[in-house]
């Protein structure tokens, strides 16, 4: 869901302490211009015709491709005219059946099947996650796992209690003399962040500088995020926190334009803030609210931290190895491989069309309740006369398209100067956001195969140029601005697999999070259907959809009388 924190000890004077940010939870170009020069890198390009023609041999023997999702079975969907509706053979039915199997409807129906609920789940791809799935790279004879999407998770603050009992009861954190204490084979080892900025690397994500102006900006930041913590309040999840006409104005605008009415306009400060917005928002700070630039210091930890920050929760293969022990209680439950066409509510049952792609039958099913644990605009296409909030909700969504590539290296490239490898490696000024190193968890200390991700979120008037855009053109794109920080990587690089995701993420434009569409569906379903997505929060990350999921599983055990 792509969506945690940046170190806070880059250089700077002693007496100015560093952000901690709450990075990633978590792209494009013609392979042409590439070649000719252009790499996306400020001073930073294949000036020479070595290196054009260095970098056209290793597309010629390198291997790869797209991988990861069914794009056909969604744009089926949406292309296509009403479904037919097959009679004569009686449907399958369930008590409740949810339809998504991302983490939202993965901790729904988990959740049920646990109380003895009669649940299925029904999921178009063949692997469940949705943007939390996996991948795998193989090098020297075995796998190396590797994320397709989100790939971490930070540690949950109190009001996620939801995600606190997931955690202890995957035993990746127990309770000592009152305090969580966590395992630290699951914590982010360090170095977490590093910045390649003014030639070198450096520790921590936001921007070193000696500029006077640019520090004392800093501070300010620091400061007006601290006063809207102390008199408005932020709440991972989001609506644990009251919402107030303070809060409705900070969404009524752009991040930007209120960066812009208090003079916040250091070209490293913003060119962070933008950074920021764009790895947990998909968006720049143009164009996602104020509400969600502040909610992503103030939900944590907010933004001047001077000692040593806390970890996150990764693992190679990213939240995937969540996935997998969520989905693990589900057996026999879960039925992957099944493309929704249309769903409609009677008296007194809901009866869904699925399409069987392994065998391309049509399947019926009926379900007392039905768990809609999708994007809002895939809910109101499939849902035969929307209720009205859900219509509306889905009118005002705007999604991000997102690239992810996987590249397999046979061993560590060289490195420049400053800081030595970390987890998340990121170029200041660069489109793109950055490289995680799957190997960096690995606690085999002998140098050999790693798998590096690269994340690139792009414009919403790039997603038909993603859709089409072919895979040496994309490899071409990502090893030409890698190219000028590892001086072998050309050498190294054996393999590149991308991934899509047309519509990764919901943005938190301006009046979305405060949208009243959202909050009718959130707090409660509409007749025998319930909403259960991190689009009801109105950005993507773990913790709000787990606990959506887990809130609507709740809501419907307590109308059932049952205990969870």
């Amino acid at each position: 869901m792509m969506p945690p924190e940046a170190d806070g000890h880059g250089p700077g004077p002693a007496a100015v302490p560093q952000p901690r940010p709450t990075t990633r939870r978590r792209w494009m170009g013609g392979a042409a211009a590439l070649l000719g020069g252009a790499v996306g890198l400020p001073g930073c390009r294949p000036a020479d015709g070595d290196a054009r023609q260095a970098l056209k041999d290793t597309l010629a023997r390198l291997q790869g491709g797209w991988v990861g999702a069914a794009h056909a079975r969604g744009h089926r969907l949406r292309d296509a005219g009403p479904p037919a509706w097959p009679a004569g053979e009686p449907p399958r039915r369930a008590q409740v059946l949810v339809l998504g199997a991302g983490i939202a409807g993965l901790a729904c129906a988990r959740r049920l099947q646990a109380a003895g609920v009669d649940t299925a789940l029904l999921e178009l791809e063949d692997q469940p996650g949705g943007n939390s799935r996996g991948h795998a790279l193989h090098a020297a004879g075995r796998a190396l796992p590797c994320p397709l999407g989100a790939h971490y998770l930070p540690l949950p603050g109190p009001q996620a209690r939801e995600v606190q009992e997931l955690l202890a009861e995957l035993g990746l954190v127990r309770e000592f003399a009152g305090r969580p204490v966590y395992d630290e084979r699951h914590l982010c080892h360090s170095p977490q962040e590093r910045l390649f900025h003014q030639g070198r690397w450096h520790e921590g994500l936001l921007p070193p500088s000696e500029d006077a102006g640019v520090l004392a900006q800093y501070r300010r930041f620091g400061a007006e995020v601290e006063r809207a913590r102390r008199e408005l309040g932020f709440a991972m999840p989001a609506h644990r926190a009251p919402w107030t006409p303070g809060h409705a104005r900070l969404d009524a605008q752009t991040f930007a334009q209120w960066l812009d009415e208090r003079g916040l306009d250091a070209p490293p400060l913003r060119w962070y803030l933008d950074y920021c917005c764009r790895d947990d928002f998909g968006a720049p700070a143009a164009q996602v609210s104020a509400w969600a630039g502040l909610h992503y210091f103030g939900s944590r930890h907010g933004f001047m931290q001077a000692e040593e920050r806390e970890a996150v929760l990764t693992w190679p293969e990213g939240n995937a190895w969540l996935v997998q022990r969520l989905a693990a209680p589900l057996a026999g439950r879960l039925h992957t491989g099944r493309s929704v066409l249309a769903l409609r509510e009677q008296r007194h049952e809901v009866e869904v069309l699925a399409l069987d792609e392994r065998s391309g039958r049509p399947e019926r099913w009926s379900a007392a309740q039905v768990v809609l644990a999708l994007p809002l605009f895939i809910a109101a296409r499939i849902v035969q006369q929307p209720p009205e909030a859900l219509r509306q909700a889905a009118a005002q969504a705007r999604y991000a398209p997102w690239r992810v590539a996987n590249l397999l290296l046979d061993a560590p490239p060289l490195e420049r100067l400053g800081l030595g490898p970390a987890w998340d490696n990121v170029v200041y000024g660069s489109a793109s956001l950055g490289v995680v190193n799957a190997a960096h968890q690995a606690l085999d200390p002998r140098p050999g195969p790693q798998v590096w991700t690269a994340y690139q979120a792009l414009p919403v008037a790039q997603r038909q140029a993603l859709q089409t855009q072919d895979w040496g053109s994309a490899a071409a794109e990502i090893l030409a601005e890698q190219m000028p920080l590892y001086p072998d990587l050309l050498q190294r690089v054996q393999r590149i697999d991308l991934m899509r995701w047309g519509h990764a993420m919901s943005i938190p434009l301006p009046g979305v999070r405060g949208s009243a569409a959202l909050a009718e569906l959130r707090e409660r379903g509409q007749g025998r259907l319930h909403v259960a997505h991190a689009d009801l929060a109105g950005y993507s990350v773990f913790e709000e959809a787990y606990t959506s999921g887990c809130e609507v599983a709740q809501r419907l055990l307590r109308a059932a009388g049952r205990r969870a």
